[in-house]
């Protein structure tokens, strides 16, 4: 676009339109949080230029003092925050402020209820920034210039929030931003001294960029002078017993846009090592709601000597970890660092380990110390904690000890491995687990029957991550992990049977084995081109039937997974396992008619199929053969 471009009228964005009246509707009862918003961008912006400025000092022009003034009029009843940060061309003022480019937004939309409470959580997590000036503004205009460029190059952008903005070239002799809030009627509470000063220490004092105001007279009236209220010091270069836990709290607001208070934090500062540095890592209340998008960056904000490099900077930490949020500021690394240079430094894998052991730390003591505060973050990071032992393999026995799943005993996704190894009986040296698609399908799997009726606890793991989370974990603290729908389980640990017992157990099976081997035969022959084997069961006590697979072969769900992310999966012919003690088994050994066999073998083996999660490749088919065979039974 030219710089001659006459002024132009311009519609938002659809959803910015959308967000802009659901932000001043949801958050009114908390109307001071737009400064903070405000403040924020300009501290960012003042963060881009430093950075920037580091490959090209020309841009500070000629200032190259970094500050944000707030100033007010009474009688205009306006109130204007300026920056003389990095400031906006024309394209991307029309970027920034007219369209939402954040990954996920119409999903985050389409979440909206209309709830003000549930609503303002939402928008807390999407971080309404800019937007928020409609809060306590009917109009507001934004004058800005991208420094480095001319003084013609000036923008001046205005809107009421109805949906449309103006936007046209303007002089500007200074870079930076003006932000002007023409303020509603009923919000002159704004228009004071104190009421700006008391919100800035309460918002902003830990920011490390003066934030001035104008020195009033007793009546209000300004000076020419400019004096800094907040304290103007990195919050995390400060002494831990210096910082209060509402400056940390709201530091962790101003850098991650969240509206809540985060769940914890730990401060650290690490000097005459091999590596100085301070970090400030935050576990956030709530998961924000693109944690799942696959091009949403994360990453910590990196200081260089206190110095703002870069944001979003992912090598610090690992992907399981993407949930953290906080700074880092070390003097291992040189002030122009790039993104690319970053990738290969040397500091960086000694900075990354301390990081990982920082956060797991942190979670340790949260379960020990913490319980209820670590059930609330399992809730809502469990999923991605579980990446863990997959891509960390130094730290894989840390994570699992943090892992929680249910049980066929406890629903609750609260149950720990040493929870499960405490309650194990006293022969038992596996921990016993099945994979399934949801609670009610694992808790009704047939393959639980044996252990139900031994009382063995099993682990249910309901989660899609799970079985490729446990295909990591071969063994904890020395036990197997066996899963209890894979290989010819061997039962004797489980079972409390004396040796007597376990004969007699042994010679029944051997008789039933030759009485039904017949049978088994014919099942092979009827299903040859579905299954691998045919067998009797030891697992099974009530159900007729179950499918099985062999000791390393993939389970249904993780093929579901593979097959959702498109990799290709050899199939897998499952083992085809008959309960002798089953009155229907009985009744099919005695079968005459191998028509009337064939129709049940096929009912049973699909049956046993949709029992552990699978699809049925003919739905329509097998509704057919029940029809007919409860239609046989009507008859009789």
């Amino acid at each position: 676009m030219s710089v001659n471009a006459r002024q132009e009228k311009l519609n938002f964005q659809a959803e910015v339109k959308q967000l802009l009246d659901i932000v001043v509707h949801s958050l009114y009862s908390n109307k001071e949080i737009f400064l903070r918003e405000l403040v924020s961008n300009a501290s960012d912006a003042i963060d881009k230029l430093r950075f920037e400025a580091l490959s090209d000092p020309a841009l500070f022009e000629t200032d190259s003092s970094l500050s944000i003034k707030i100033n007010f009029d009474k009688r205009e009843k306006t109130i204007t925050i300026s920056d003389n940060g990095i400031g906006m061309s024309r394209d991307e003022v029309v970027s920034n402020l007219g369209t939402i480019a954040k990954s996920g937004t119409r999903d985050f939309l389409s979440r909206l209820t209309g709830d003000q409470k549930k609503d303002a959580h939402l928008i807390g997590q999407f971080g309404v920034g800019f937007y928020s000036a409609f809060i306590v503004a009917d109009k507001v205009t934004v004058i800005t210039r991208r420094a480095g460029l001319g003084i013609e190059h000036g923008v001046r952008w205005e809107s009421i929030g109805d949906g449309e903005y103006v936007i046209e070239n303007m002089e500007k002799q200074t870079r930076g931003t003006d932000v002007i809030l023409h303020l509603k009627t009923d919000e002159d509470e704004f228009l004071g001294d104190w009421r700006l000063r008391s919100i800035v220490k309460k918002y902003s004092d830990h920011l490390n960029i003066p934030i001035q105001m104008l020195k009033r007279k007793e009546d209000e009236k300004p000076t020419d002078e400019w004096e800094t209220v907040n304290r103007v010091t990195a919050l995390w270069a400060l002494p831990k017993s210096d910082v209060t836990d509402e400056q940390y709290k709201e530091f962790y607001k101003h850098i991650s846009h969240d509206f809540e208070d985060p769940l914890v934090w730990t401060h650290h500062k690490i000097e005459g090592g091999n590596i100085d540095y301070t970090c400030l890592l935050y576990l956030p209340a709530h998961a924000p709601f693109d944690l799942w998008q696959r091009d949403k960056h994360y990453g910590l904000k990196l200081y260089v000597q206190r110095v703002f490099i870069m944001d979003q900077v992912e090598q610090f930490l690992p992907n399981y970890l993407r949930f953290v949020r906080g700074v880092i500021d070390t003097t291992a690394l040189p002030l122009n660092i790039s993104r690319e240079i970053l990738q290969d430094h040397f500091s960086i894998p000694k900075l990354r380990s301390a990081l990982i052991r920082h956060v797991l730390d942190l979670l340790d003591r949260l379960v020990e110390e913490h319980p209820a505060q670590y059930a609330a973050f399992w809730k809502e990071f469990g999923n991605v904690l579980k990446e863990g032992p997959a891509e960390d393999f130094a730290n894989r026995a840390r994570i699992a000890k943090l892992l929680r799943f249910s049980s066929s005993t406890i629903d609750d996704q609260t149950v720990s491995f040493d929870d499960y190894i405490k309650r194990m009986k006293a022969k038992q040296t596996k921990i016993y687990y099945l994979t399934a698609e949801s609670l009610l399908g694992a808790k009704s799997s047939p393959h639980l029957e044996i252990f139900r009726k031994n009382n063995v606890e099993v682990l249910l793991l309901t989660d899609r991550i799970d079985e490729w989370v446990i295909s990591h974990l071969a063994d904890y603290e020395g036990k197997a992990l066996q899963s209890v729908a894979k290989g010819d389980l061997k039962l004797d640990e489980i079972a409390d049977e004396s040796k007597e017992e376990r004969k007699a157990d042994e010679r029944k099976e051997q008789i039933q084995q030759q009485a039904y081997e017949p049978l088994l035969k014919k099942v092979h022959t009827i299903l040859d081109k579905q299954i691998k084997e045919v067998r009797l069961s030891h697992r099974l006590t009530l159900s007729p039937a179950c499918l099985v697979r062999d000791e390393h072969a993939l389970g249904v769900q993780m093929e579901r997974l593979l097959k959702a992310v498109g990799q290709e999966v050899t199939e897998v012919k499952p083992i085809f396992e008959l309960n002798p003690e089953h009155p229907i088994i009985r009744k099919l050994n005695q079968a005459l008619d191998e028509a009337w066999l064939e129709e049940w073998v096929q009912v049973l083996y699909e049956q046993a199929l949709l029992a552990e999660g699978g699809t049925l490749p003919d739905p329509a088919g097998f509704v057919q053969r029940i029809n007919k065979l409860w239609m046989e039974r009507i008859a009789s």
